[in-house]
């Protein structure tokens, strides 16, 4: 039952959005994303508004669902019926996906003209080029190895702000002996995925973290530092309440509000909970990188990719492709999702105290090679591996294979998956 009723939405998506195709207007850009959310969406009204004074109007064409599935659904009906958007928003291997099959658009001259090479992060432009080709306009920078922690408890605990994976684990064993929970975590794949993927950084370091979760080095995968990763998975899984399987990230962050939990291994995107909670960062909670990865940032980005709707872009996306990287856009957007903007010479003024270290931090990685793809959130390979891997790490977390396991399914996972 529950099946049907999901084609039949699927259907019912794909048909209005065939339908609305018909009314777009030679002067409108149709744009096609899931930001749906209140905050996300008065966010979007910058960039709509930004166009319509240049007279062209905005097709708005949202799909609901937070990791974009349903939209590209619907994206692949539209293309398969020869008539895609203007502009779609994406994710990382999704963009290279469609670049491959040749459907995007070169946005080289806009990006010669805006100098988008000097001021967008190497990076990014992994996934927002393709063969040399801008293909795409990232949106912001959401980065994944934060920590975030309640004041509060830290305080009356006498716990300073861990550095190292050690000063972790005291305060962590501090706040366990106090009858708190010491790590407030959700038991879904990507939720243990994206802890893994500080604890792999924090462990073998940056060369390591290139080698084993980008390169898929066997020997890195398969080697003694890997085993070490999964012991500290396995110590981190003891300061988890009984609670956590299945439970949504946000209401692990509620746990921090609350004062029921001390810590939340978590991206940026957390942020916005304790804001909505009338909570101020630095002097009701803390955010910072996760022990032992203070230099380095691991990063998942939005872009909005280009459809060819000709031999070269439109007047309308090529305003479009524009407004979207303007500095302006770039803080505006970015203040209210959270993340940060995607071009490092934006000016931080209208961040909070954790938006204005995330800045600092991305312009750091940048400059000194210390920026990475997230494996747990689609930037450092395909789908297909990072779900292999998510496999694996869950296991090992729910005590299904020991630490030297794991590691030896790892490398036989990702064998398969590639």
């Amino acid at each position: 039952m529950r099946l049907n009723f999901a084609r039949s939405a699927a259907m019912i998506a794909i048909v209005a959005a065939s339908a609305s195709a018909t009314s777009v207007k030679a002067e409108d850009v149709e744009v096609l994303h899931w930001w749906t959310a209140g905050g996300e969406a008065a966010a979007l009204n910058v960039l709509k508004e930004n166009l319509q004074e240049q007279g062209i109007g905005w097709q708005d064409m949202p799909v609901a669902g937070g990791g974009g599935e349903q939209a590209m659904t619907v994206l692949r009906a539209r293309v398969t019926g020869g008539n895609p958007p203007a502009a779609v928003q994406m994710l990382g291997f999704d963009i290279t996906d469609w670049a491959a099959e040749g459907a995007l658009a070169n946005l080289n001259d806009i990006a010669a003209e805006e100098n988008w090479d000097e001021v967008v992060p190497a990076a990014l432009q992994k996934f927002s080029k393709y063969e040399g080709e801008w293909v795409a306009a990232p949106v912001n920078v959401h980065s994944t190895n934060w920590v975030w922690a309640n004041k509060k408890i830290l305080d009356e605990l006498g716990i300073e702000q861990p550095e190292t994976w050690d000063e972790l684990v005291a305060a962590m064993d501090k706040v366990k002996a106090s009858g708190k929970t010491a790590v407030a975590h959700g038991g879904q794949a990507w939720q243990d995925a994206t802890i893994f993927d500080a604890v792999v950084m924090a462990t073998g370091g940056p060369e390591f973290y290139q080698a084993s979760m980008i390169d898929l080095d066997p020997d890195a995968l398969g080697s003694d530092t890997m085993k070490e990763v999964f012991d500290r998975m396995t110590v981190i899984r003891g300061y988890v309440d009984d609670n956590f399987s299945g439970r949504d990230w946000n209401l692990a962050s509620a746990m921090v509000i609350n004062d029921e939990a001390a810590f939340q291994f978590m991206g940026d995107w957390a942020k916005g909970e304790f804001l909505k909670a009338g909570l101020t960062p630095d002097e009701d909670f803390l955010c910072f990188r996760f022990p032992g990865t203070q230099d380095q940032v691991t990063f998942n980005s939005d872009q909005f990719a280009f459809f060819q709707q000709g031999d070269e872009p439109t007047p309308e996306q090529a305003a479009l492709a524009k407004a979207i990287m303007s500095p302006e856009f770039q803080s505006a957007f970015n203040v209210v999702k959270g993340s940060v903007p995607a071009r490092t010479d934006v000016s931080d003024e209208a961040f909070d105290a954790c938006g204005k270290k995330g800045m600092a931090d991305l312009a750091a990685a940048s400059e000194s090679g210390n920026l990475f793809g997230s494996m747990a959130h689609g930037h450092a390979n395909p789908a297909s591996v990072k779900n292999a891997m998510y496999d694996v790490i869950t296991a090992q977390f729910n005590g299904e294979y020991d630490s030297e396991t794991a590691t030896e399914e790892l490398v036989t996972a990702v064998q398969i998956a590639q």
